[in-house]
């Protein structure tokens, strides 16, 4: 893959994202940030090595977790309420669609995304590996997260199906896929999932793999991406 455009400032922006490389949740708002052609600051929170519960975090997100965005010195913290806040701030390049039924499948395609999300966000896996190692095999804990991802990804199959494009919904980019496209990826990655079995959500995550707004914002390019850690 060639190197795509930096989306990020550190100098000139007001705009600041506290972000984890490998946070999928993180993942989809600086997509998302890219997608607007919206400029910001990144700032690395740590996940493995305790950041999040840094006292000067945790006074900009009692919650301790990523991301969070600043902007303008306005805070919102969870990726699903950031994304709602961009939209709604800046309206240039849609992710909501203006039909109403449209819209309300691009919704619950990002609802089914945060059901599951728990599953594939970074800290949550790696609190649950350490404990599950305890009392079952590593072999079982992994068959145990892909029968939970298979079933949030038959879901958004079905949900879709009738409705997709080169995206999710049609041929425009939604905030569905924003949520889709790195859940898809880390499913692949990290937890082995066939995609075979998903051909229109497959289609559409290749679709945006070949975004530049996408390219620039996966985790290996990330500032904070350490290159010895494996996904």
């Amino acid at each position: 893959m060639e190197d795509a455009p930096s989306f990020t400032s550190t100098s000139t922006s007001t705009r600041v994202l506290y972000s984890f490389w490998l946070s999928s949740c993180s993942w989809r708002v600086r997509f998302a940030l890219n997608f607007k052609g919206l400029e910001y600051e990144y700032k690395s929170v740590d996940l493995f090595e305790g950041e999040q519960f840094n006292p000067e975090f945790e006074q900009i997100n009692p919650l301790r977790y990523v991301p969070v965005l600043i902007d303008d010195g306005i805070v919102v913290s969870d990726s699903l309420a950031i994304l709602m806040y961009l939209e709604d701030k800046y309206p240039e390049n849609q992710l909501l669609p203006i039909d109403p039924c449209k819209r309300a499948l691009a919704l619950q395609a990002c609802n089914i995304g945060c059901q599951h999300r728990q599953l594939q966000h970074t800290a949550t896996s790696h609190e649950l590996s350490e404990s599950i190692k305890k009392k079952i095999s590593e072999e079982d804990s992994s068959t145990w997260a892909q029968t939970v991802i298979n079933k949030g990804f038959l879901a958004l199959e079905m949900l879709l199906k009738d409705f997709a494009g080169r995206y999710c919904i049609g041929d425009d980019v939604s905030m569905a896929d924003v949520f889709l496209a790195p859940q898809i990826s880390i499913a692949m990655s990290r937890f082995n999932i066939d995609m075979s079995k998903y051909p229109t959500i497959c289609k559409v995550y290749e679709s945006c793999k070949a975004l530049p707004e996408f390219q620039a914002s996966v985790p290996e390019r990330q500032p904070d991406a350490k290159k010895s850690v494996i996904a």
